[in-house]
Formats: structure tokens, C-alpha cells, sequence
């Protein structure tokens, strides 16, 4: 999969938050553990999730992980904190498509840059459901 840095630059980008980071997240070389990447992208996808208004322990209709890929271009380095910016890549009737990135403190090109994928299910058959009309209309803010 080759990237074209122009296309993940911080302002292709519609939400952004800072994650901080801990000792513990880095290697001996100072840098993000590569596993931990996975987790600032979750972190930031369910920043969103949370945003649509999701109740992940009372609603019927609840977002289930399907697929996580994360490509890795430069080591996140030892800082404060992560940048992480999401947009809405794909919005289908009962799935939806995460684009994030992962960026240093003050750089515009991304160390990382993944997509997470939802698929919305009744919560007692866990078959695929259409996206609620509320969550839809959040997600649809967020798109690319």
C-alpha cells in the first residue's frame, strides 16, 4: 500500500486530539512501542464513537471492530504527547470506515496512518444492522 504524504497531511483531517503519552509507551529507543499504535488509533476512533452519542452498555445497535490495519512510515519519538487526527473515510448503510492518523508535536506529515472499520449489529443476534440515523448523521460531519 503506498501512501501519498499529501493526502495525510494535518488538514485533510476533520477531527484532531492530543493523546498523552507514558514512560512505559516507549522502547530503549526511545521510541512508541509499535503495539501501542493500535491503541492511540482506538483512543481516537472512540473519541468519535462517543461524540455520536453511543451507549455501548444500554443501545441496541452497537459498533463491533471488524478490521484494524496500521501502516507505520516514521517512529513516533519520545514526547509529551501524540497527535492524532480521524476523518470518516466510508460511511455504507450498516458499516463505517475510520481513517486515522498519527502525527509528532508541530509535524504536518503523519508517522502512521491507519483505518479501523465498525460494522453495527443488534446487540442480542450481533447481525449487521443499519447505522442508526442519529450516529449517521455525526459520522456524516466527520467525512472526508
Amino acid at each position: 500500500m503506498k501512501i501519498d504524504p499529501a493526502e495525510h497531511r494535518r488538514e485533510s483531517y476533520v477531527m484532531h486530539m492530543a493523546i498523552p503519552t507514558r514512560w512505559n509507551d516507549y522502547d530503549l529507543l526511545g521510541h512508541v512501542n509499535n503495539v501501542l499504535y493500535n491503541r492511540y488509533v482506538e483512543i481516537t476512533v472512540l473519541e468519535l464513537v462517543k461524540r455520536a452519542g453511543v451507549n455501548w452498555l444500554d443501545d441496541h445497535v452497537i459498533p463491533f471492530a471488524a478490521e484494524v490495519c496500521v501502516k507505520f512510515l516514521r517512529p513516533l519519538r519520545f514526547a509529551e504527547h501524540v497527535d492524532t487526527a480521524l476523518r470518516v473515510g466510508k460511511l455504507g448503510n450498516t458499516s463505517v470506515v475510520y481513517e486515522v492518523a498519527l502525527f509528532m508535536p508541530n509535524e504536518d506529515e503523519p508517522s502512521a496512518v491507519a483505518h479501523f472499520v465498525h460494522v453495527f449489529v443488534d446487540r442480542a443476534s450481533e447481525r449487521p444492522v443499519p447505522i442508526p440515523a442519529p450516529v449517521r448523521g455525526v459520522f456524516e460531519r466527520y467525512s472526508a
